[in-house]
C-alpha cells in the first residue's frame, strides 16, 4: 500500500461534520468529507460526479499544530434589507499532515492534481484557502507508518515552543471492534440537491514523531538584514 501525505495549513480552517442552519461549527481537525471534497475539487470532478473511488481511500490526520478556536458573528443582508445572522466557527493557526491509504495510481493522480487543481482548493470553507506546500508527496507504507515517519509540520515558532513534545495526537479509520467514536462524514454524494453523507468509525491515539521538518520559510529572517553589534 501507498500513503499520500498532505499538509493543511492556514490562518484559518474549518471542518463541518454537525453544521446545521445558522449555526456552523467546526471540528477540532480536519474531517473526511472535507479533504475529499478537497481531492474531488483538485481532480476536476463536478458535485453531481462519483466520488465512490475516493471514498474508499483509508483516512487519517495528525495533529501537528492544534491552533484556536475562533467564533465569528456573522451578519448578512437580501436585497429587500431582511437580515440574516450565524454564529460561525474557525480553527486559527492550525497544521494537520493528512494521510490517503490506497492505489498508487489513484494516489498518483491526487497528487498531480493538488499541484494544480482544476478548481480552486480551500480547508473547509471558500473562505479559507491553503497556504504553502499542499502535497508533501507518496510514501511507499501504510497509513500509520507514513504518519509515524514525516517530520513535524508545525511552524517554526510553534516548535519552538513546544520542542520537549514529540508526541502528536492523530485521529483515523477504524471500521472494526477499535472504532470508538463515530462521525457523519463519510461521503456518499456532494450532489447539492442531494447530499448524503455515512458514518464513519474513528479511533484516536498518540505517535511519537522523527523530528522537525525542514521549512524554506521563517519570517524572522527578514530582520537580520537590521541586526547590528549591538542587536536589532
Amino acid at each position: 500500500m501507498s500513503t499520500l501525505l498532505l499538509r493543511l495549513a492556514a490562518p484559518l480552517q474549518s471542518w463541518g461534520a454537525y453544521s446545521r442552519f445558522n449555526r456552523r461549527t467546526t471540528e477540532r481537525e480536519p474531517t473526511k468529507s472535507g479533504v475529499i471534497g478537497l481531492v474531488a475539487a483538485a481532480l476536476g470532478r463536478r458535485r453531481t460526479d462519483s466520488i465512490d473511488d475516493l471514498r474508499e481511500l483509508a483516512f487519517g490526520v495528525r495533529i501537528d499544530q492544534r491552533g484556536s478556536l475562533l467564533h465569528d458573528f456573522h451578519t448578512a443582508h437580501t436585497e429587500s434589507g431582511q437580515a440574516f445572522t450565524s454564529d460561525r466557527y474557525y480553527l486559527e493557526d492550525a497544521v494537520f499532515l493528512v494521510g490517503l491509504e490506497g492505489d498508487e495510481k489513484l494516489l498518483s493522480a491526487i497528487d498531480a492534481a493538488v499541484r494544480s487543481p482544476v478548481f480552486p482548493l480551500f480547508l473547509g470553507r471558500r473562505s479559507c484557502p491553503p497556504t504553502g506546500r499542499l502535497s508533501p508527496g507518496i510514501r511507499d507504507s501504510d497509513l500509520s507508518t507514513a504518519l509515524r515517519n514525516e517530520p513535524w509540520q508545525a511552524s517554526p515558532w510553534y516548535q519552538r515552543r513546544r520542542d520537549t513534545r514529540r508526541s502528536l495526537e492523530f485521529v483515523r479509520d477504524d471500521y472494526g471492534d477499535g472504532a470508538v467514536f463515530a462521525l457523519p462524514d463519510n461521503p456518499l454524494s456532494f450532489n447539492q440537491q442531494y447530499r448524503q453523507y455515512a458514518y464513519r468509525g474513528t479511533v484516536r491515539g498518540s505517535i511519537n514523531i522523527a523530528g522537525r521538518a525542514e521549512t524554506e520559510h521563517d519570517p524572522f529572517n527578514a530582520l537580520a538584514a537590521f541586526e547590528t553589534e549591538d542587536g536589532i
